[in-house]
């Protein structure tokens, strides 16, 4: 189905995956397409599209039947030049190599193919988005899915993991990166997080062995507790390196124990 200039248009279900369909357009045309359908949008069209979980309410429809995915979970504008991805629901949208967009944050949008992921503990809910060049072509599509029917539920909380204030100020510092949304986020070297906690609270005596003491005994109550996998060394591969904190730090983002608001705590 052809977008045409200053106009904006349906998608249906059955058009195949934008990764390989690739309708006719205006270069820099907006496709996003979830389950059961979706829209195009020309780039000189005033016009911000909406995604999430209530169909009603929502442009596209994605993680319909997943009460942990808001009801609108999101929306792409057009800024300048670019179109940008904002997260406005309580679950991170993870780009392709593993950028986490947290609830409150944004991304550009590159122009291509784009597969996104919403991220809850029940599954991803893939959202596809294709931004087209010039010269691009329509091969034959194929059939698409249909969406489960309960848009209008409340939207359900994963369960939070319970944290001390100690270990809240702790993980945060360790997962600051993820917090601000950079790509390919890595948790801080412990003597990195010392350091700023130490500059935070100059008279609790931080140091390293004693923030990796701490993180270590979340690890293991998460684990047994909630039976988060890949908490342990014996559940991943050799050599571990960041392997433990960066699962903690996933689980602790969809869960939304932490979100992006919690870096108050590093600058009060």
């Amino acid at each position: 189905m052809a977008a045409s200039p200053n106009k904006v248009d349906l998608l249906p279900g059955d058009m195949g995956s934008l990764s390989r369909t690739i309708p006719p357009a205006l270069p820099n045309t907006l496709f996003v397409l979830g389950p059961s359908g979706g829209m195009s949008v020309a780039p000189d069209v005033d016009f911000t599209l909406v995604f999430g979980r209530s169909d009603p309410d929502v442009h596209v429809c994605v993680g319909a039947g997943d009460g942990r995915v808001s009801r609108r979970q999101g929306l792409i504008s057009r800024r300048s030049s670019r179109w940008v991805l904002h997260n406005t629901g309580r679950l991170p949208i993870r780009f392709p190599r593993s950028q986490l967009v947290l609830g409150g944050q944004h991304a550009e949008l590159m122009t291509g193919y784009t597969p996104l992921f919403v991220v809850s503990s029940r599954q991803e809910h893939l959202l596809e988005v294709r931004i087209t060049t010039p010269g691009a072509t329509r091969p034959p599509g194929s059939p698409g899915g249909s969406a489960q029917e309960d848009h209008e539920a409340e939207t359900h909380d994963d369960v939070r993991r319970e944290l001390k204030p100690e270990e809240r100020l702790v993980l945060v510092c360790l997962a600051q990166r993820y917090l601000r949304g950079e790509p390919q986020p890595q948790p801080l070297a412990w003597s990195q997080v010392a350091h700023e906690l130490a500059e935070l609270q100059p008279d609790q005596h931080w140091s390293a062995k004693r923030a990796a003491h701490i993180v270590a005994k979340v690890r293991k109550r998460l684990s047994t507790r909630y039976a988060v996998p890949g908490l342990t060394e014996e559940e991943v591969t050799q050599p571990v390196g960041n392997a433990l904190n960066h699962n903690l730090i996933t689980d602790l983002l969809v869960t939304t124990t932490l979100g992006s608001p919690d870096l108050h705590t590093l600058n009060p």
